[in-house]
């Protein structure tokens, strides 16, 4: 094979991912999610994520090599999402590929969690545009972007939320609709058949005098929250699929009209939205009709590349690797809170190794 094999894994939650990526093309990935154990308590168990990232993680490597015919050997690099997230999960993911970098004598590159979901949308769409808008959206996060060059230049923050992420709003709020965790796929299936005008749930942070690319989702959270309350303090049966639509409606619209003007504003052709709650039928619906009529070009994953996975670990490892950036040292260690400010969550090149 020409270009080197870049092997990615991913633990940052409740996915356990292995990812093979060779020249910008995805040559295998494979799951493990621990989501039916979490789904009994409401939310994600860091003990439990972390317990079931070690028993699946030598699994699915070898679920990766063999779809993609190859063996440990002829892997030619590893990278690993060392943050943000789970400080456990981190460390199962970060450990195991330590292990293979230093039994296989490969180089070792830590990668930025959200930096891979945004490099996911190349292994369908190819190269990003230089510059593109990037909207992450996802349970933890919400932020607008503007990239550049994503592993040779520094990422722009044009805005983040305040609060609640766009995904924890849906996970938040489907708990008060008695939807099942997560949030998100269940708001969405609810939602079919649903009117969405039915509900005028508040669009945070769209005012004139407001910051045009932050977002807040709490207030939006509790409204619907008290809706659903007063049907059931009435003795009323709850409009769920009513609610559900409503609720999509008023997180696609807030999201999409935030992205839009970030694409007019700094006069940039390309919307890239990524994260697990760019699956959510609505946002995605409503992104391609706005992006249609305002002549931005859209690109948004498969939806098998929106929810994290090893792929996109790889992805961003595979760029690194072709841009010859430094490999992390075997002493890298996590860093659950890190910001997305580059790629690489190690010095990667003389002039960072410098500041750092």
């Amino acid at each position: 094979m020409d270009s080197p094999v870049v092997l990615g894994i991913e633990s940052s939650c409740d996915e356990t991912g292995a990812g093979i990526v060779s020249g910008g093309r995805l040559l295998a990935h494979a799951v493990v999610s621990s989501m039916d154990e979490h789904t009994r308590y409401g939310g994600v168990v860091p003990e439990i994520a972390a317990r079931a990232h070690l028993h699946a993680l030598n699994p699915v490597v070898r679920e990766a090599l063999s779809q993609a015919g190859l063996r440990l050997s002829d892997i030619d690099a590893v990278a690993v999402t060392t943050g943000p997230g789970l400080s456990g999960a981190l460390q199962v993911g970060l450990a195991g590929a330590k292990a293979l970098a230093y039994a296989r004598g490969l180089p070792l590159y830590g990668v930025h969690h959200l930096a891979g979901h945004v490099a996911a949308d190349t292994l369908e769409h190819g190269p990003l545009p230089n510059p593109c808008v990037v909207l992450i959206v996802s349970g933890g996060h919400t932020s607008l972007l503007l990239v550049r060059d994503l592993v040779r230049d520094p990422v722009v923050h044009l805005g983040d939320t305040l609060d609640d992420a766009a995904g924890e709003c849906f996970d938040k709020v489907a708990r008060a609709f008695g939807l099942p965790y997560p949030g998100g796929p269940a708001v969405d299936r609810a939602a079919r058949g649903g009117d969405r005008r039915a509900v005028t749930f508040p669009r945070p942070l769209t005012g004139p005098g407001d910051a045009p690319y932050t977002f807040s989702f709490s207030g939006l959270k509790t409204s619907a929250a008290r809706w659903a309350e007063g049907y059931r303090l009435r003795g009323e049966e709850l409009p769920l699929a009513d609610g559900a639509a409503s609720l999509q409606e008023a997180v696609a619209d807030v999201l999409t009209r935030k992205a839009l003007a970030a694409c007019r504003d700094h006069g940039v052709g390309t919307l890239v939205v990524v994260g697990g709650v760019a699956a959510n039928s609505r946002v995605r619906a409503l992104a391609e009709e706005r992006c249609a009529a305002a002549g931005v070009a859209l690109r948004i994953p498969p939806l098998t590349l929106c929810t994290d996975n090893g792929a996109m670990i790889a992805a961003v490892g595979d760029l690194l690797v072709r841009a010859g950036a430094r490999p992390a040292p075997l002493d890298m260690s996590v860093d659950p809170s890190a910001p997305l400010q580059r790629a690489a969550l190690h010095p990667t090149h003389p002039l960072q190794a410098a500041a750092a």
